[in-house]
């Protein structure tokens, strides 16, 4: 498939997706995104920054949403959300300041786990 197909085609799955298949999709593009740096002996510092951050982010949206006033989700859902949204915040700060590839391991677990609960997989 060409690049521009494959543009066109993400962008209308994007369009068509569901709240929880974009959010399993971005779970699952930050667990590659660490999986890549855990299996490649020869990444860069900068790389390892770069997933951790890109994880760090889509993690703070996450915790952001669940202290939001007008979420729809039962209060005990969002708290959930909230405590591993915490925990995955400081285990990838702790992996920002002193980065350890056997540590990524739990980071790419929670992501591929609740990525697959969010699409049924689970």
């Amino acid at each position: 498939m060409s690049s521009a197909a494959a543009q066109a085609y993400a962008r209308v799955a994007s369009t068509t997706s569901s709240p929880r298949d974009i959010e399993a999709q971005t779970l699952l593009k930050a667990a590659n995104k660490l999986q890549a740096v855990v299996s490649d002996p020869e990444a860069s510092y900068v790389q390892m920054s770069e997933a951790l951050i890109y994880n760090r982010k889509l993690w703070t949206i996450f915790l952001s949403e669940a202290q939001r006033d007008g979420n729809p989700q039962p209060m005990d859902v969002r708290q959930n959300i909230a405590n591993i949204s915490i925990f995955v915040l400081s285990q990838t700060a702790a992996l920002q300041i002193s980065p350890q590839r056997e540590h990524f391991k739990s980071l790419i677990e929670i992501n591929r786990n609740i990525a697959a609960g969010l699409s049924g997989r689970a």
